[in-house]
C-alpha cells in the first residue's frame, strides 16, 4: 500500500444515544491518531475542549492501550497513554478493527469506531472528507447521554420550567436533526497540535 495515494475510511458513531448520531469519514493514511483525533472532532462537531483517548488491542501482544495525550503527572494504577502524534493509525489497524475512542472524560462522549475500507485518493479531491452522516453533535458540557437526553426532552416542551434557560445556553436554537456532510471543513491537524502544546 502506497501511504501516500491511500486513503483509510471510517465510521464513527456516537454511543447510547438514540436516535443514532453518526459520520463516515475518509483520511489520508498516513495519518497518525493525533490527526485522526483531530477529523473525528471536526466531522462530528466536536469543539476540542476536553481530553481525549482512543482505546484498542495491541495486535502484538493483545494487551489493552490508550493512546491520545500522555499525563505528565500520572497516578500510579493509571494506564500509559501513549502520544497520538508520535503513532501511526496504519501500525496498530487493519480493516474491519472496531475501536473505542472517548472525548471529555467528565461526560463521557464514547464513540465506536469502524475501520471500514481502505481506497485510493482522487484526483482534485481534498482529504480528509466527511461522505455521510447523520444529526447534530450534542452541545459541549451538556452532561453527556443521559444529559443530552435531558436536554432534548427539555426544548422539545416550551412549557418546561428549564425551557427558556436551556434555549438561552443554547444560543437561541438547536436542532438535533441537522447535520450535511458538506459543510464540515477540517483543520490542520499540525496547527491544532501547535496550539495545543506549544509553550508562550
Amino acid at each position: 500500500m502506497d501511504q501516500r495515494r491511500s486513503t483509510f475510511q471510517f465510521k464513527i458513531q456516537l454511543r447510547d444515544v438514540a436516535p443514532a448520531i453518526w459520520r463516515r469519514i475518509e483520511v489520508p493514511a498516513k495519518y497518525t491518531f493525533w490527526d485522526f483525533h483531530v477529523a473525528i472532532q471536526d466531522a462530528m462537531g466536536w469543539l476540542d475542549y476536553h481530553l481525549h483517548a482512543f482505546r484498542l488491542r495491541d495486535p502484538a501482544s493483545d494487551n489493552e492501550i490508550q493512546i491520545g495525550i500522555p499525563d505528565p503527572e500520572p497516578f500510579e494504577d493509571e494506564p500509559d497513554i501513549l502520544p497520538g502524534w508520535m503513532i501511526p493509525v496504519s501500525r496498530y489497524l487493519k480493516v474491519g478493527d472496531r475501536i473505542n475512542y472517548e472525548y471529555d472524560f467528565g461526560d463521557g462522549w464514547e464513540h465506536d469506531v469502524e475501520f471500514e475500507a481502505i481506497g485510493s485518493r482522487q484526483a482534485k479531491t481534498i482529504y480528509p472528507r466527511c461522505v455521510a452522516g447523520a444529526r447534530a453533535c450534542p452541545p459541549e458540557d451538556c452532561g453527556g447521554p443521559h444529559g443530552y437526553a435531558e436536554l432534548l426532552e427539555t426544548i422539545a416542551t416550551p412549557r418546561h420550567p428549564e425551557y427558556e434557560s436551556t434555549i438561552t445556553w443554547l444560543g437561541g436554537s438547536f436542532d438535533p436533526k441537522a447535520f450535511d456532510p458538506r459543510r464540515v471543513r477540517f483543520d490542520d491537524p499540525q496547527k491544532r497540535w501547535r496550539v495545543a502544546f506549544s509553550r508562550k
